[in-house]
């Protein structure tokens, strides 16, 4: 069974800062693509990051220089370092892995993250 589940979301100032985890099981760990998507409410899922199997990242413009995106292979677990928060960064984040042989996505469900003095 797969399962994706993430933590450390929660409240934080702006200016602050948060670590998220996403601790994979169930799957080949280094087969996956991995990323953070966000939801904020009444907007639409939006990819954060992704990382590939080789290290390869892609960032949205907004996080970049902020957010860092790593990956533990003994672990199966892959990390959110996110610095100077923002309250756009406001929103539900959650867990992704994908893999396209065989067409495989799997999602976490999600951990809220609230920036807000």
């Amino acid at each position: 069974q797969v399962q994706l589940v993430e933590s450390g979301g929660g409240l934080v100032q702006p200016g602050g800062s948060l670590r998220l985890s996403c601790a994979a099981s169930g799957v080949l760990f280094s087969e996956f693509g991995m990323a953070w998507y966000r939801q904020a409410p009444g907007k639409q899922r939006e990819l954060v990051v992704d990382i590939t199997s080789g290290g390869n990242t892609n960032y949205l413009d907004s996080v970049k220089g902020r957010f860092t995106i790593s990956r533990d292979y003994a672990k199966k677990t892959v990390y959110l370092q996110m610095n100077i928060l923002r309250p756009e960064d406001t929103a539900v984040y959650y867990c992704n892995a994908k893999r396209n042989l065989g067409k495989l996505e799997y999602w976490g469900r999600g951990t809220q993250v609230t920036v807000s003095s």
